[in-house]
């Protein structure tokens, strides 16, 4: 059987780069108006209810230097709290301590969220400015399994609206039927160990890390 050579890497005379809004036009047209008004700029009921009924929502910052960073933030539903029709509150919870996120936030507050509800294929969007804080009346809200967190995101909320379900549906995202075994990709300590060129185990990597995921997540 002969198989096919891999595909050689295209040279940059290959690429049809798109440099203006001009031409981003001309391959996708301008949507329906009603598209641009889809943005309410507050957290109306609607809203509120969807926010507190998702347990996952993804955070995009940038730093000033424009390098970006999206970091998933999980939590019982109803952790992230609506304080009003324009701020909510994310707590921060026991991670790595790299603080990407948060080192983004201090140079360039601007963030973008996606919340998340399991089953459902649309999202909302938010965007807005955060500001890292340390204390605040509103903290005792956020304790869960009785850990109050030591700092918290405030967003000011921009901007407000749904997003499709189209990526999931093409993702079949909630179709266990679609998803791959998981047997068939590398576990993250057989990845760590690569990528790192590490000394120990895979093995030895991943019972680690799943012993620091159920007894330290808080």
């Amino acid at each position: 059987m002969e198989i096919a050579a891999a595909p050689s890497e295209p040279s940059a005379a290959d690429l049809q780069v798109v440099t203006t809004l001009d031409e981003l036009r001309e391959v996708v047209p301008d949507p329906h108006p009603s598209l641009w008004e889809k943005d309410i700029g507050r957290i109306d009921e609607s809203a509120r209810t969807f926010i507190e009924a998702s347990p996952f929502l993804l955070l995009s910052t940038s730093g000033p230097d424009g390098t970006c960073d999206v970091t998933p933030r999980g939590d019982p539903a109803g952790s992230v709290l609506v304080l009003d029709e324009h701020t909510l509150v994310i707590a921060d919870r026991r991670g790595n301590r790299r603080l990407d996120a948060f080192r983004n936030i201090l140079g360039n507050p601007h963030v973008g969220l996606l919340f998340v509800i399991p089953g459902r294929s649309d999202t909302l969007r938010v965007n807005g400015t955060a500001r890292l804080v340390r204390d605040a009346p509103f903290f005792d809200r956020l304790t869960v399994q009785g850990v109050r967190p030591v700092l918290a995101v405030v967003v000011t909320v921009e901007e407000l609206f749904l997003h499709c379900a189209k990526a999931f549906l093409r993702a079949g995202l909630w179709e266990p039927g679609s998803w791959p075994d998981p047997a068939s990709v590398p576990s993250v300590g057989q990845m760590a160990k690569a990528m790192k060129n590490l000394d120990v185990a895979a093995e030895e990597i991943d019972a680690a890390l799943a012993h620091d995921a159920e007894h330290h997540r808080y």
